[in-house]
């Protein structure tokens, strides 16, 4: 039987916030696409793979996607049930319909046809799908799977209850529990505070150095960044904090040399955003605990020689990118780990009409940002290419 081939102009593979951005931007140019999503429903990590209690963590003006700005009504820090509402309208508004349940297997460039070819299974029926494209945008993000440690030895021994933070949704079911959470990030600090909330004994383990600051203080710096430099704004956040927080090495947390924001452009690496834990550890409702050096049934060894017994483990590890594994032809547009392969300000432009949206790790102002010079840089090249065919 002859396989039956889609033709687009562009092809969009993920239907997250990214996806949607470019999608929205593209509709507005008139550029014809079609959005490709291996699940089915939009925005997949928003809806099954957050935790209920979670909010955006940065101020509303800093979170909207293109065309689309939050009302004032709106509270200053979006609750995730409001964000995905957001996300749905959204998705409604600009029209985009993504083909649900097609899971991309392969996209290569094909030089004689000078664009892509993209085979994706469509997961319902079990059947290839291909499609042809010009240009191809790799909107999956940076938290395409789950990333669980496989160096911590004794791990497959634990009989406790082991997850990661993806399928945490709320600390009632370990109420009366010990639970450790293992990673100091904002999914780890928020979700130890909400086992604490629900009457679990709460560990975390901070291994490395951590800036941390009240979302307000966020916000201002952010506000700052506007009219100051990086390293004046950093070293008026360190001090602030310093103040509101006092010595935080006494509870076992530590501050990176760097600045925060700097951190933040060297390395990707956000600020830990505190609604709450720090003060229970402070007042050691949560505990903290350096690295694990050994994990066994029932309890877990740690660095200092401190070993306690825990119900469950909790890995609030992150996540990390997984489009080298289907894009065979990545070199010019990402590097082996799945993230940009040139730098910030043209990260999201590659070779042979490739590009990529939500990996400059700048959340979703970034997102918008890559959403719309991906769609204009489109938009010049079919202008450019229609041009030519007039004056032909």
């Amino acid at each position: 039987m002859e396989t039956t081939v889609q033709e687009t102009t562009v092809i969009v593979v993920g239907a997250g916030p990214s996806g949607l951005a470019v999608s929205a931007c593209l509709f507005a140019k008139q550029i014809p696409h079609i959005v490709i999503e291996r699940e089915d429903c939009c925005a997949p990590l928003w809806k099954r793979r957050t935790y209920n209690r979670l909010h955006l963590h940065l101020a509303k003006e800093y979170c909207h996607l293109p065309f689309r700005p939050h009302p004032p009504a709106a509270a200053t820090y979006i609750p995730r049930d409001e964000f995905i509402k957001y996300l749905d309208e959204y998705a409604s508004e600009f029209k985009i319909e993504p083909h649900y349940s097609h899971n991309v297997e392969a996209a290569l460039y094909d030089e004689a046809e000078q664009g892509w070819v993209v085979m994706a299974r469509n997961t319902k029926e079990d059947q290839i799908k291909h499609y042809k494209s010009k240009f191809l945008v790799v909107a999956t993000g940076e938290n395409s799977r789950r990333k669980l440690p496989n160096d911590i030895p004794g791990l497959q021994d634990f009989k406790g209850r082991s997850l990661h933070s993806s399928e945490y949704r709320r600390g009632l079911e370990f109420e009366g529990k010990n639970v450790l959470v293992v990673g100091c990030g904002n999914s780890g600090m928020e979700i130890s505070l909400d086992l604490s909330n629900y009457g679990a004994t709460t560990w975390i383990v901070i291994r490395n150095p951590v800036h941390v600051f009240p979302r307000e203080f966020i916000h201002v710096g952010m506000y700052l960044l506007k009219y100051l430099q990086v390293s004046t704004v950093d070293s008026l956040l360190n001090s602030a904090a310093k103040l509101y927080y006092g010595d935080l090495s006494r509870h076992g947390i530590e501050r990176p040399s760097e600045g925060p924001f700097a951190l933040k452009l060297k390395t990707g690496r956000s600020p830990v955003i505190d609604v709450g834990a720090i003060s229970k550890i402070k007042a050691g409702e949560i505990k903290v605990l350096p690295a694990i050096s050994t994990i066994k049934e029932h309890s877990v060894l740690f660095a200092n020689g401190v070993e306690n017994s825990f119900d469950a483990i909790i890995f609030a590890t992150g996540y990390e990118s997984t489009a080298c594994q289907w894009l065979r032809d990545y070199g010019g547009i990402l590097k082996d780990n799945g993230m940009p392969e040139n730098p910030t300000p043209t990260h999201w432009k590659g070779k042979n009409g490739a590009y990529c949206a939500g990996l400059s790790r700048m959340g979703i102002a970034g997102i918008c940002r890559d959403a719309q010079a991906i769609a204009q840089d489109i938009a010049d090249k079919v202008n450019a290419f229609a041009s030519k065919q007039i004056l032909i």
